[in-house]
Protein backbone atom coordinates (compact mmCIF):
# COMPACT_ATOMS: atom_id res chain seq x y z
CA UNK A 1 0.00 0.00 0.00
CA UNK A 2 1.36 3.12 -0.90
CA UNK A 3 -0.25 6.76 1.08
CA UNK A 4 -3.33 6.97 3.15
CA UNK A 5 -4.97 4.00 2.40
CA UNK A 6 -8.36 2.40 4.87
CA UNK A 7 -7.49 -0.91 6.62
CA UNK A 8 -10.64 -2.33 4.35
CA UNK A 9 -9.04 -1.46 1.20
CA UNK A 10 -6.16 -3.60 1.81
CA UNK A 11 -8.24 -7.25 0.07
CA UNK A 12 -9.55 -6.45 -3.80
CA UNK A 13 -13.03 -7.96 -3.99
CA UNK A 14 -13.88 -8.00 -7.61
CA UNK A 15 -10.70 -9.69 -8.73
CA UNK A 16 -9.41 -11.55 -11.65
CA UNK A 17 -12.30 -13.58 -12.37
CA UNK A 18 -14.95 -10.15 -12.50
CA UNK A 19 -12.39 -9.60 -14.83
CA UNK A 20 -13.52 -12.25 -17.19
CA UNK A 21 -16.91 -11.99 -16.67
CA UNK A 22 -17.31 -8.57 -18.63
CA UNK A 23 -14.69 -9.77 -20.89
CA UNK A 24 -16.44 -12.77 -22.35
CA UNK A 25 -19.78 -11.11 -22.12
CA UNK A 26 -18.80 -9.08 -24.61
CA UNK A 27 -17.54 -11.14 -26.95
CA UNK A 28 -21.07 -12.75 -26.85
CA UNK A 29 -22.18 -9.83 -27.90
CA UNK A 30 -19.75 -8.87 -30.23
CA UNK A 31 -20.34 -12.11 -32.52
CA UNK A 32 -23.96 -11.57 -32.09
CA UNK A 33 -23.93 -8.37 -33.70
CA UNK A 34 -21.67 -9.90 -36.33
CA UNK A 35 -24.67 -12.55 -37.14
CA UNK A 36 -26.99 -9.95 -37.27
CA UNK A 37 -25.62 -8.00 -39.75
CA UNK A 38 -26.16 -10.68 -42.24
CA UNK A 39 -29.58 -11.80 -41.03
CA UNK A 40 -31.30 -8.36 -40.28
CA UNK A 41 -29.35 -5.86 -42.28
CA UNK A 42 -28.29 -8.55 -45.71
CA UNK A 43 -24.73 -7.93 -45.54
CA UNK A 44 -24.61 -10.44 -48.26
CA UNK A 45 -20.49 -10.37 -47.54
CA UNK A 46 -20.50 -11.86 -44.37
CA UNK A 47 -22.42 -15.07 -45.31
CA UNK A 48 -19.44 -17.12 -44.36
CA UNK A 49 -19.01 -16.07 -40.72
CA UNK A 50 -22.97 -15.64 -39.91
CA UNK A 51 -23.84 -19.50 -38.93
CA UNK A 52 -20.00 -19.71 -37.08
CA UNK A 53 -20.73 -16.57 -35.43
CA UNK A 54 -24.03 -17.52 -34.01
CA UNK A 55 -22.59 -20.85 -32.27
CA UNK A 56 -19.31 -18.95 -31.34
CA UNK A 57 -21.92 -16.56 -29.30
CA UNK A 58 -23.85 -19.65 -27.85
CA UNK A 59 -20.54 -21.34 -26.53
CA UNK A 60 -19.62 -18.33 -24.75
CA UNK A 61 -22.81 -17.23 -23.90
CA UNK A 62 -22.82 -20.90 -22.01
CA UNK A 63 -19.72 -19.82 -19.52
CA UNK A 64 -20.74 -16.44 -19.28
CA UNK A 65 -22.27 -16.80 -15.64
CA UNK A 66 -19.58 -19.53 -14.28
CA UNK A 67 -16.86 -16.63 -13.33
CA UNK A 68 -19.70 -14.88 -11.18
CA UNK A 69 -20.76 -18.26 -9.82
CA UNK A 70 -17.39 -19.09 -8.55
CA UNK A 71 -16.54 -15.93 -7.47
CA UNK A 72 -20.01 -15.81 -5.54
CA UNK A 73 -17.95 -19.26 -3.62
CA UNK A 74 -21.09 -20.66 -3.15
CA UNK A 75 -22.31 -21.43 -6.80
CA UNK A 76 -25.87 -23.04 -5.32
CA UNK A 77 -26.72 -19.41 -4.37
CA UNK A 78 -27.12 -17.81 -7.55
CA UNK A 79 -30.37 -19.74 -7.90
CA UNK A 80 -31.71 -17.04 -5.23
CA UNK A 81 -31.84 -14.66 -8.15
CA UNK A 82 -34.52 -16.74 -9.62
CA UNK A 83 -36.21 -18.02 -6.61
CA UNK A 84 -36.55 -14.46 -4.85
CA UNK A 85 -36.53 -11.83 -7.62
CA UNK A 86 -35.26 -8.53 -6.98
CA UNK A 87 -36.67 -5.86 -9.35
CA UNK A 88 -34.60 -3.09 -7.94
CA UNK A 89 -31.48 -4.71 -7.88
CA UNK A 90 -28.82 -4.24 -11.36
CA UNK A 91 -26.98 -7.20 -10.26
CA UNK A 92 -29.68 -9.51 -10.40
CA UNK A 93 -30.89 -8.45 -13.73
CA UNK A 94 -28.25 -10.09 -15.09
CA UNK A 95 -29.63 -13.41 -14.58
CA UNK A 96 -33.05 -12.80 -16.14
CA UNK A 97 -30.91 -10.88 -19.14
CA UNK A 98 -28.54 -13.60 -19.93
CA UNK A 99 -31.79 -16.65 -19.39
CA UNK A 100 -33.51 -14.66 -22.26
CA UNK A 101 -30.54 -13.90 -23.89
CA UNK A 102 -29.81 -17.38 -24.40
CA UNK A 103 -33.20 -18.86 -24.99
CA UNK A 104 -32.99 -16.46 -28.03
CA UNK A 105 -29.79 -18.00 -29.52
CA UNK A 106 -30.73 -21.09 -28.65
CA UNK A 107 -34.17 -20.86 -30.72
CA UNK A 108 -32.28 -18.99 -33.54
CA UNK A 109 -29.89 -21.26 -33.75
CA UNK A 110 -32.13 -23.93 -33.73
CA UNK A 111 -34.40 -22.62 -37.12
CA UNK A 112 -30.74 -21.24 -38.92
CA UNK A 113 -29.58 -25.33 -38.70
CA UNK A 114 -33.31 -26.81 -38.11
CA UNK A 115 -32.70 -28.14 -42.42
CA UNK A 116 -29.08 -29.43 -41.57
CA UNK A 117 -30.48 -31.25 -38.40
CA UNK A 118 -33.53 -33.00 -40.61
CA UNK A 119 -31.10 -34.03 -43.27
CA UNK A 120 -28.46 -35.45 -40.58
CA UNK A 121 -31.32 -37.56 -38.83
CA UNK A 122 -32.46 -39.00 -42.06
CA UNK A 123 -28.81 -40.40 -43.20
CA UNK A 124 -26.66 -40.87 -40.36
CA UNK A 125 -27.17 -43.86 -38.28
CA UNK A 126 -26.98 -45.34 -34.39
CA UNK A 127 -26.28 -42.51 -31.99
CA UNK A 128 -26.25 -39.53 -34.20
CA UNK A 129 -29.07 -40.38 -35.40
CA UNK A 130 -30.99 -40.42 -31.85
CA UNK A 131 -29.14 -37.50 -31.50
CA UNK A 132 -30.18 -35.47 -34.66
CA UNK A 133 -33.49 -36.87 -34.19
CA UNK A 134 -33.91 -35.31 -30.80
CA UNK A 135 -32.31 -31.80 -31.68
CA UNK A 136 -35.06 -32.02 -34.92
CA UNK A 137 -37.82 -31.72 -32.37
CA UNK A 138 -40.39 -34.18 -33.67
CA UNK A 139 -41.02 -31.12 -36.99
CA UNK A 140 -38.91 -32.98 -40.24
CA UNK A 141 -40.87 -30.38 -42.54
CA UNK A 142 -38.44 -29.10 -44.64
CA UNK A 143 -40.52 -27.83 -47.65
CA UNK A 144 -39.74 -24.20 -49.03
CA UNK A 145 -42.79 -22.89 -47.75
CA UNK A 146 -41.54 -24.14 -43.79
CA UNK A 147 -38.30 -22.92 -44.89
CA UNK A 148 -39.55 -19.47 -45.94
CA UNK A 149 -40.86 -19.12 -42.38
CA UNK A 150 -38.38 -19.99 -40.73
CA UNK A 151 -36.04 -17.22 -42.57
CA UNK A 152 -38.75 -14.97 -41.39
CA UNK A 153 -38.38 -16.17 -37.76
CA UNK A 154 -34.54 -16.29 -37.64
CA UNK A 155 -34.72 -12.18 -38.76
CA UNK A 156 -37.19 -11.72 -35.73
CA UNK A 157 -35.15 -13.28 -33.35
CA UNK A 158 -32.07 -11.56 -34.97
CA UNK A 159 -33.48 -8.07 -34.66
CA UNK A 160 -35.05 -8.43 -30.85
CA UNK A 161 -30.95 -10.13 -30.20
CA UNK A 162 -29.66 -6.70 -31.27
CA UNK A 163 -31.51 -4.75 -27.96
CA UNK A 164 -30.94 -7.26 -25.92
CA UNK A 165 -27.35 -7.74 -26.94
CA UNK A 166 -26.80 -4.28 -26.11
CA UNK A 167 -28.63 -4.58 -23.03
CA UNK A 168 -26.27 -7.40 -22.37
CA UNK A 169 -23.14 -5.97 -22.37
CA UNK A 170 -24.79 -1.71 -21.49
CA UNK A 171 -25.58 -3.34 -18.35
CA UNK A 172 -22.27 -4.40 -17.11
CA UNK A 173 -21.30 -0.95 -17.73
CA UNK A 174 -23.76 0.44 -15.69
CA UNK A 175 -22.80 -1.80 -13.11
CA UNK A 176 -19.70 -0.27 -13.03
CA UNK A 177 -20.79 3.66 -14.02
CA UNK A 178 -23.43 3.55 -11.37
CA UNK A 179 -20.85 3.60 -8.43
CA UNK A 180 -20.88 6.53 -7.45
CA UNK A 181 -18.19 6.56 -5.06
CA UNK A 182 -15.11 5.53 -7.20
CA UNK A 183 -14.80 8.32 -9.81
CA UNK A 184 -12.44 5.90 -11.96
CA UNK A 185 -15.71 4.10 -12.64
CA UNK A 186 -19.11 6.77 -12.34
CA UNK A 187 -18.80 8.38 -15.85
CA UNK A 188 -21.63 8.35 -18.44
CA UNK A 189 -19.81 7.18 -20.87
CA UNK A 190 -18.93 3.32 -19.05
CA UNK A 191 -22.08 1.60 -20.56
CA UNK A 192 -21.31 3.24 -23.71
CA UNK A 193 -17.19 2.21 -23.38
CA UNK A 194 -18.43 -1.08 -22.65
CA UNK A 195 -20.75 -2.15 -25.23
CA UNK A 196 -18.50 -0.73 -27.69
CA UNK A 197 -15.38 -2.83 -26.35
CA UNK A 198 -17.83 -5.59 -26.80
CA UNK A 199 -18.30 -5.24 -30.55
CA UNK A 200 -14.84 -4.47 -31.02
CA UNK A 201 -13.37 -7.83 -29.23
CA UNK A 202 -16.48 -10.02 -30.67
CA UNK A 203 -15.31 -8.90 -34.45
CA UNK A 204 -11.67 -9.69 -33.48
CA UNK A 205 -12.50 -12.80 -32.33
CA UNK A 206 -14.56 -13.92 -35.35
CA UNK A 207 -11.77 -12.40 -37.47
CA UNK A 208 -8.95 -14.79 -35.49
CA UNK A 209 -11.52 -17.77 -34.68
CA UNK A 210 -12.02 -17.57 -38.78
CA UNK A 211 -8.68 -17.71 -39.68
CA UNK A 212 -7.55 -20.62 -37.63
CA UNK A 213 -10.72 -22.63 -38.51
CA UNK A 214 -10.03 -22.15 -42.36
CA UNK A 215 -6.48 -23.41 -42.19
CA UNK A 216 -7.57 -26.06 -39.86
CA UNK A 217 -10.19 -27.53 -42.48
CA UNK A 218 -7.87 -26.53 -45.40
CA UNK A 219 -10.01 -24.68 -47.13
CA UNK A 220 -9.63 -21.39 -48.48
CA UNK A 221 -10.79 -18.25 -46.92
CA UNK A 222 -13.18 -16.07 -47.88
CA UNK A 223 -11.28 -12.42 -48.67
CA UNK A 224 -14.30 -10.60 -48.94
CA UNK A 225 -15.89 -11.76 -45.95
CA UNK A 226 -12.41 -11.36 -44.19
CA UNK A 227 -11.96 -7.54 -45.80
CA UNK A 228 -15.55 -6.74 -44.63
CA UNK A 229 -15.10 -8.01 -41.02
CA UNK A 230 -11.60 -5.80 -40.66
CA UNK A 231 -13.73 -2.76 -42.27
CA UNK A 232 -16.07 -3.17 -39.41
CA UNK A 233 -13.26 -3.92 -36.84
CA UNK A 234 -11.81 -0.72 -37.76
CA UNK A 235 -14.61 1.52 -37.89
CA UNK A 236 -15.67 0.43 -34.59
CA UNK A 237 -12.28 0.33 -33.14
CA UNK A 238 -11.94 4.47 -34.08
CA UNK A 239 -14.98 4.74 -32.47
CA UNK A 240 -14.35 3.19 -29.16
CA UNK A 241 -10.64 4.96 -29.10
CA UNK A 242 -12.89 8.34 -29.08
CA UNK A 243 -15.07 7.67 -26.74
CA UNK A 244 -12.07 6.64 -24.18
CA UNK A 245 -10.23 9.20 -24.55
CA UNK A 246 -13.15 11.54 -24.42
CA UNK A 247 -13.68 9.70 -20.68
CA UNK A 248 -10.10 11.27 -19.84
CA UNK A 249 -10.37 14.08 -21.58
CA UNK A 250 -13.45 15.14 -19.70
CA UNK A 251 -12.18 13.76 -16.39
CA UNK A 252 -9.42 16.34 -17.21
CA UNK A 253 -11.16 19.71 -18.52
CA UNK A 254 -13.62 19.27 -14.95
CA UNK A 255 -10.39 18.68 -12.55
CA UNK A 256 -12.21 17.72 -10.06
CA UNK A 257 -10.44 16.35 -6.69
CA UNK A 258 -10.77 12.91 -8.22
CA UNK A 259 -8.47 14.09 -10.89
CA UNK A 260 -5.48 14.13 -8.76
CA UNK A 261 -5.63 9.80 -8.13
CA UNK A 262 -7.05 9.64 -11.30
CA UNK A 263 -3.82 11.13 -13.21
CA UNK A 264 -1.51 9.07 -11.01
CA UNK A 265 -3.16 5.91 -11.67
CA UNK A 266 -3.08 5.79 -15.00
CA UNK A 267 0.63 7.24 -15.67
CA UNK A 268 1.91 5.09 -12.42
CA UNK A 269 -0.37 2.58 -11.32
CA UNK A 270 -1.54 1.17 -14.75
CA UNK A 271 0.28 3.07 -16.89
CA UNK A 272 1.86 0.01 -18.95
CA UNK A 273 -1.64 -2.06 -18.95
CA UNK A 274 -3.51 1.20 -20.30
CA UNK A 275 -1.56 3.29 -21.88
CA UNK A 276 1.15 0.78 -23.06
CA UNK A 277 -1.41 -2.54 -23.91
CA UNK A 278 -4.75 -1.31 -23.92
CA UNK A 279 -4.53 1.88 -26.03
CA UNK A 280 -0.59 1.58 -27.86
CA UNK A 281 -0.39 -1.95 -28.98
CA UNK A 282 -4.85 -2.87 -28.48
CA UNK A 283 -5.41 0.56 -30.38
CA UNK A 284 -3.40 2.58 -32.51
CA UNK A 285 -0.87 -0.69 -33.76
CA UNK A 286 -4.33 -2.14 -34.86
CA UNK A 287 -6.05 0.34 -36.47
CA UNK A 288 -2.48 1.74 -38.68
CA UNK A 289 -2.11 -1.88 -39.32
CA UNK A 290 -5.56 -2.21 -40.65
CA UNK A 291 -5.34 0.93 -42.62
CA UNK A 292 -1.68 -0.06 -44.12
CA UNK A 293 -3.52 -3.46 -45.29
CA UNK A 294 -6.03 -1.30 -47.09
CA UNK A 295 -4.02 1.37 -48.37
CA UNK A 296 -0.85 -0.65 -48.73
CA UNK A 297 -0.09 -3.19 -52.20
CA UNK A 298 0.78 -6.63 -50.47
CA UNK A 299 -0.46 -9.47 -51.46
CA UNK A 300 -3.55 -11.60 -49.88
CA UNK A 301 -1.61 -13.71 -47.62
CA UNK A 302 0.12 -10.91 -45.98
CA UNK A 303 -3.61 -9.40 -46.20
CA UNK A 304 -4.52 -11.88 -43.97
CA UNK A 305 -1.69 -12.59 -41.65
CA UNK A 306 -1.80 -8.78 -41.11
CA UNK A 307 -5.65 -8.53 -40.26
CA UNK A 308 -5.04 -11.86 -38.21
CA UNK A 309 -2.14 -10.05 -36.28
CA UNK A 310 -4.32 -6.69 -35.31
CA UNK A 311 -7.75 -9.15 -34.21
CA UNK A 312 -5.53 -10.56 -31.91
CA UNK A 313 -3.78 -7.42 -30.59
CA UNK A 314 -7.41 -5.67 -30.41
CA UNK A 315 -8.40 -8.94 -28.14
CA UNK A 316 -5.74 -8.03 -26.31
CA UNK A 317 -5.98 -4.45 -25.80
CA UNK A 318 -9.75 -5.03 -24.63
CA UNK A 319 -8.50 -7.58 -21.78
CA UNK A 320 -6.23 -4.62 -20.46
CA UNK A 321 -9.20 -2.46 -20.77
CA UNK A 322 -11.50 -4.80 -18.59
CA UNK A 323 -8.22 -5.22 -15.82
CA UNK A 324 -7.88 -1.00 -16.15
CA UNK A 325 -11.75 -0.48 -15.19
CA UNK A 326 -12.10 -3.45 -12.39
CA UNK A 327 -8.49 -3.76 -10.97
CA UNK A 328 -7.56 -0.06 -11.63
CA UNK A 329 -10.88 1.44 -10.15
CA UNK A 330 -10.04 -0.66 -7.14
CA UNK A 331 -6.70 0.20 -6.40
CA UNK A 332 -7.68 4.20 -5.59
CA UNK A 333 -8.44 4.72 -2.37
CA UNK A 334 -11.44 6.39 -1.07
CA UNK A 335 -9.42 8.88 0.82
CA UNK A 336 -7.83 10.01 -2.62
CA UNK A 337 -4.29 10.01 -1.25
CA UNK A 338 -3.30 5.96 -1.57
CA UNK A 339 -3.15 3.08 -4.23
CA UNK A 340 -3.06 -0.53 -2.68
CA UNK A 341 -1.90 -3.29 -4.93
CA UNK A 342 -3.11 -6.41 -6.14
CA UNK A 343 -1.36 -9.62 -8.03
CA UNK A 344 -3.33 -12.82 -9.05
CA UNK A 345 -2.65 -15.99 -7.23
CA UNK A 346 -1.75 -18.88 -9.48
CA UNK A 347 -3.67 -21.21 -7.65
CA UNK A 348 -7.18 -21.10 -5.99
CA UNK A 349 -10.85 -20.44 -7.50
CA UNK A 350 -9.78 -16.92 -7.93
CA UNK A 351 -6.01 -17.95 -9.49
CA UNK A 352 -4.94 -17.94 -13.01
CA UNK A 353 -5.35 -21.32 -13.45
CA UNK A 354 -8.81 -20.90 -12.91
CA UNK A 355 -9.01 -17.69 -15.73
CA UNK A 356 -7.13 -20.00 -17.99
CA UNK A 357 -9.54 -22.88 -17.67
CA UNK A 358 -12.52 -20.66 -17.89
CA UNK A 359 -11.35 -18.65 -20.84
CA UNK A 360 -10.64 -22.17 -22.59
CA UNK A 361 -13.89 -23.76 -21.93
CA UNK A 362 -15.83 -21.81 -24.74
CA UNK A 363 -13.24 -23.32 -27.03
CA UNK A 364 -14.25 -26.57 -26.64
CA UNK A 365 -18.09 -25.99 -26.33
CA UNK A 366 -17.27 -24.24 -29.63
CA UNK A 367 -15.78 -27.30 -31.29
CA UNK A 368 -18.43 -29.70 -29.67
CA UNK A 369 -20.88 -27.66 -31.43
CA UNK A 370 -18.87 -27.32 -34.98
CA UNK A 371 -18.17 -31.18 -34.61
CA UNK A 372 -22.10 -31.83 -33.90
CA UNK A 373 -23.61 -29.52 -36.43
CA UNK A 374 -20.86 -28.23 -38.66
CA UNK A 375 -21.46 -24.10 -39.56
CA UNK A 376 -20.13 -24.30 -43.18
CA UNK A 377 -22.21 -23.83 -46.13
CA UNK A 378 -20.95 -26.40 -48.25
CA UNK A 379 -21.77 -29.53 -45.29
CA UNK A 380 -25.76 -29.42 -45.95
CA UNK A 381 -25.27 -29.65 -49.48
CA UNK A 382 -22.76 -32.62 -48.87
CA UNK A 383 -25.14 -34.77 -46.75
CA UNK A 384 -28.21 -33.73 -48.97
CA UNK A 385 -27.08 -34.71 -51.98
CA UNK A 386 -25.83 -37.82 -49.96
CA UNK A 387 -29.44 -38.50 -48.95
CA UNK A 388 -30.44 -37.73 -52.69
CA UNK A 389 -28.26 -41.03 -53.74
CA UNK A 390 -29.04 -43.34 -50.83
CA UNK A 391 -33.08 -42.39 -51.84
CA UNK A 392 -31.98 -43.50 -55.75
Amino acid sequence: MVGFVFPNEGMIEWDLLIVIYPYITGLVAGAFIVSSLYHVFGLTKLKPVARFSLVAALAFLIVTPLPLLIHLGRPERGLEMFLTPNLNSAMSAFGYIWFFYLLLVLLEIWLVFRQDIVNYAMTTEGTKKTIYSALALGVYDISEESLAIDKKLIKVFSFIGIPTAVLLHGYVGFIFGAVKANPWWSTPLMPIIFLMSATVSGIALLIVLYVIVSKLRKVPLDSACLRTLALWLAGFLAINVVLEGLEVFSMLYESEESWGIISQLITQKIGISYFGIQFIMGAVVPLLTLAFVELGVVGEDTRTSLRFLAASLVLIGVFAMRWNVVIGGQLMSKSLRGFSSYTPPLLGLNGLIMAALLMGLPFIILAAIIYLIPPWQEEPQRETGLRRRRLR
